[in-house]
């Protein structure tokens, strides 16, 4: 019986390696890998005239390999190395405490606030306006080219107008910003939402008619459960598009704290080591955001009896 054991935990340790070889995590890494060296063979490139510049003035002629350890250590570099980016990241994340205003888990939490707020009015917002669209046509022909156009206007022209609107009635701080995120994020809430509650087919809505249903009844009985996967797809999109809305909002209002304002704060003082810091924590975030929604999606669907993907 142990000898049987024995001589198949090899093929299970080999199967465990194949799944990770054949599944998503060898793809991504081998890609990271090729970013990551991708990014210092740029960085050694960018950095490389004004490093000339500083040695010439200096009368030095360094070699190759110290000369390329010089460009990946400049204190503000035209694009800076990836070892620089991790070292400010971890020392403003963990090394310092989260009410200091050079915390990037403060700023994070600051842009965070706004991007819920905004996504939660967005995401109440798009449906709303999809269930009206689904109900009544003239909604249908007269609501949804004006959603559409909206969408083209840039967010940075927006912004600072809602700032400055708001500012002159007495509104300030987080809901501003977060009225921009509910700009941003509403919009994939309402698209996806109105194609998930027309998405049942005509049988099962001649079948709700068969049983003399109200439309409220059709509603929440077919077009809802049939819409959800839907709505939760849309949601990731919205959800990162908040943020994006948020830090957006952060830079014309002159913010002090937020993921916008360290951006803002780091281009003033050509600090790039910062403002990639920065993104890297917009970034965490949002993927955090994305996997958040995608979790609460995948247990709703569970609890309403859908199939595990």
């Amino acid at each position: 019986m142990a000898s049987s054991t024995l001589a198949q935990s090899p093929v299970k340790q080999d199967g465990i390696f194949s799944r990770i070889a054949s599944g998503s995590l060898f793809p991504v890494l081998s890609i990271l890998a090729v970013l990551v060296a991708l990014w210092y063979v740029f960085a050694v490139v960018l950095n490389a005239p004004f490093q000339r510049d500083l040695d010439r003035r200096a009368g030095e002629a360094p070699g190759f390999v110290e000369f390329v350890g010089k460009t990946l250590s400049q204190p503000k570099p035209t694009l800076p190395a990836p070892h620089q980016v991790a070292s400010n990241f971890f020392e403003n994340t963990f090394m310092r405490k989260i009410t200091s205003n050079r915390s990037l888990v403060y700023h994070a939490w600051v842009t965070l606030s706004s991007t819920l707020l905004g996504f939660a009015f967005g995401t109440a917002l798009g449906i709303l306006i999809a269930v009206g669209i689904v109900h009544f046509v003239a909604l249908d022909r007269s609501l949804m080219p004006w959603i559409i156009a909206s969408q083209t206007i840039p967010i940075l022209a927006i912004a600072p107008m809602v700032v400055v609107v708001f500012a002159a009635i007495g509104i300030t701080g987080l809901v501003p910003k977060a009225l921009i995120s509910t700009y941003l994020s509403f919009f994939p809430v309402a698209v996806g939402m109105v194609k998930g509650l027309r998405s049942p087919e005509i049988l099962y809505l001649d079948l709700m008619h068969t049983y003399n249903a109200s439309a409220a009844q059709t509603l929440w009985k077919l077009r809802v459960p049939a819409s959800v996967p839907y709505l939760f797809a849309s949601m990731k999109v919205a959800v990162a598009a908040s943020l994006v809305g948020a830090i957006v909002a952060e830079l014309p209002t002159g913010a002090v704290a937020g993921i916008g304002a360290k951006l803002l704060a780091g281009s003033y003082y050509s600090q790039t080591i910062d403002i990639w810091s920065a993104l890297v924590a917009g970034s965490i975030v949002a993927v955090l955001l994305v996997t958040a929604v995608g979790v609460v999606g995948h247990v709703v669907e569970r609890s309403m009896g859908g199939r595990p993907a």
